[in-house]
């Protein structure tokens, strides 16, 4: 798929505009978010109570709306004033922030292809280093959500006349060429039930970061975003924030952390936000409360309760394999916690007035990045085996499937065997055929080929010595629907059935024979 390049002048002509109707939508947008939110979260705080006291699903219906109605203003305020972010500005490696996202759709790989194009991957971005990974998240997911089934995206990094350029290119449904114009317009969006607030976002940083954004379309073949960002030259780390917490004369490391959970909730949010949707879905299953889960492990991590962590780490592994959550999510979330748990720790040692020696500091890091890794190896452990054990009892399903044994009467079943048989399914089948006549007393058991494919000499010779251990069980074989390639092998290697099994051209008319002697045998002892 080719996108022809439209000229530089109207690329600055359309950004001009674009920046234009961004901050005339941004200055009545401000406005109007202040002036709602507030009742909003008041009735939320109001809906809340009166469902601890009745059980209405009336109630949490409104309740769901008013979420939806109050995170639509959340993200519309962030667009309209991108300068109440508190975020600090910091060198960023946009390669090293892409790789990270492409991570978190791990659940989308079976269906969609990734191609990587990554060149000048040293090269370093100026500017807020969440917001722009929050925005290329929102062009990630929304390429992926083009996508209605099997298609490929390419993502490509390299340096061009003083910028980075990002370009990311889906093979989805495009976008119809009269509402290229619209993209980034709060409200507006091609999709159902899309608020367009997501590439509002996008636009809205790429442009406060002094940068271009075009985008190239086709209906029924694809879009292609081209990010353009200046390129910064010398490395700026970001230094830890000064925040406004709670704080009393004697109040230990643990109470500082329970009288600060709000907030400790909103920095993590707020470090959070590529996977900020993530959050929001596992939130409303209600399954696992994150920020719930969040406090309770920072809470036994500065209290050092190693046993209590190596617990908690297996229950999660546990939950988030029941519920089948990506592992990339939860590495992601994990060092959330983790900066967000330092930042609180600087910010209680500054307000304490405390002068920690180089070997306290030493000794508080290690302890605690020891624990977090504690976390992370068990819950890592417990993930893995709870999955290994699940997909074990699916070989079991499988297994039994692929060995159906189908009673037709108490002492007569009929098994059909369908697809390739090779000698681990052979000795599959021999194993339960031996284990289900034993355990039901089968007196007569069909075997049907019709639907088997082709079998070796060496299938064919296990199934004989099934056929023998079955007879000595008492139980007659009779073998129906053998194909013409199978009985030309087995005449070609000196193979037979006789005297181990009867045969019958098909399944109906080994039925009709059992059937008519049954009828025979039911009159003449009657």
């Amino acid at each position: 798929m080719h996108f022809k390049d439209h000229k530089d002048s109207d690329s600055a002509v359309k950004k001009d505009a674009h920046l234009g109707q961004l901050a005339s939508v941004g200055q009545i947008a401000a406005g109007i978010a202040h002036e709602v939110k507030n009742p909003l979260t008041a009735v939320k705080g109001f809906l809340q109570l009166l469902k601890e006291d009745h059980n209405d699903s009336y109630l949490e219906i409104a309740q769901a709306e008013l979420q939806n109605a109050l995170l639509t203003l959340e993200n519309l305020l962030h667009v309209a004033k991108p300068d109440l972010e508190t975020e600090p500005d910091q060198t960023v490696n946009l390669s090293v922030e892409l790789e990270a996202l492409i991570n978190l759709f791990q659940d989308q790989i079976y269906r969609v292809e990734i191609s990587k194009n990554f060149s000048d991957t040293d090269a370093l971005v100026y500017g807020k280093r969440n917001q722009l990974k929050k925005a290329f998240f929102n062009l990630l997911k929304n390429s992926f959500e083009a996508i209605p089934e099997q298609g490929s995206i390419t993502i490509e990094h390299f340096v061009n006349g003083g910028n980075v350029t990002v370009t990311i290119q889906d093979s989805g449904v495009g976008i119809p060429e009269e509402k290229l114009a619209m993209l980034g317009t709060p409200f507006f969006s091609t999709k159902v039930d899309g608020t367009g607030m997501g590439l509002t976002q996008v636009f809205s940083v790429v442009y406060q970061h002094r940068g271009e954004i075009q985008v190239y379309s086709k209906e029924g073949e694809g879009t292609k975003f081209v990010i353009k960002i200046p390129k910064e030259s010398q490395k700026i780390t970001r230094g830890v924030m000064d925040l406004d917490l709670y704080f009393e004369k004697g109040l230990n490391l643990r109470g500082f952390f329970i009288k600060n959970q709000e907030k400790f909730e909103e920095r993590l949010l707020a470090e959070a936000v590529n996977v900020k949707g993530k959050i929001d879905e596992i939130q409303r299953t209600g399954n696992i409360n994150l920020l719930a889960n969040a406090h309770k492990l920072v809470l036994y991590i500065v209290d050092a309760q190693e046993h209590e962590v190596i617990s908690f780490a297996q229950e999660e592994g546990i939950s988030w394999a029941k519920y089948s959550l990506t592992l990339a999510f939860k590495l992601e979330w994990i060092q959330t916690i983790r900066r967000v748990l330092w930042e609180f720790l600087y910010n209680y040692d500054r307000l304490c007035g405390k002068q920690n020696t180089r070997e306290d500091f030493y000794s508080l890091e290690k302890s605690i990045n020891e624990l977090v890794d504690q976390f992370l190896h068990y819950f890592f452990f417990s993930y893995s085996q709870y999955k290994d054990e699940l997909i074990q009892k699916q070989r079991e399903t499988v297994r039994n499937l692929s060995v159906p044994i189908i009673p037709l009467t108490a002492t007569m079943c009929i098994l059909p065997l369908i697809g390739t048989i090779d000698m681990q399914r052979a000795s599959e089948i021999g194993d339960k055929v031996i284990t289900q006549v034993g355990a039901h007393q089968i007196e007569v058991l069909i075997i049907d080929f019709s639907g088997a494919g082709e079998m070796d000499s060496q299938v064919i010779k296990h199934l004989m010595n099934l056929l023998d251990g079955i007879a000595m069980m008492g139980c007659q074989a009779v073998i129906t629907g053998l194909r013409p390639e199978t009985v030309k092998l087995m005449v070609s290697q000196g193979l037979s059935f006789e005297n181990k099994a009867m045969t019958k051209g098909t399944l109906q008319q080994a039925l009709v024979e059992y059937l008519t002697f049954k009828k025979k045998n039911d009159t003449t002892l009657s």
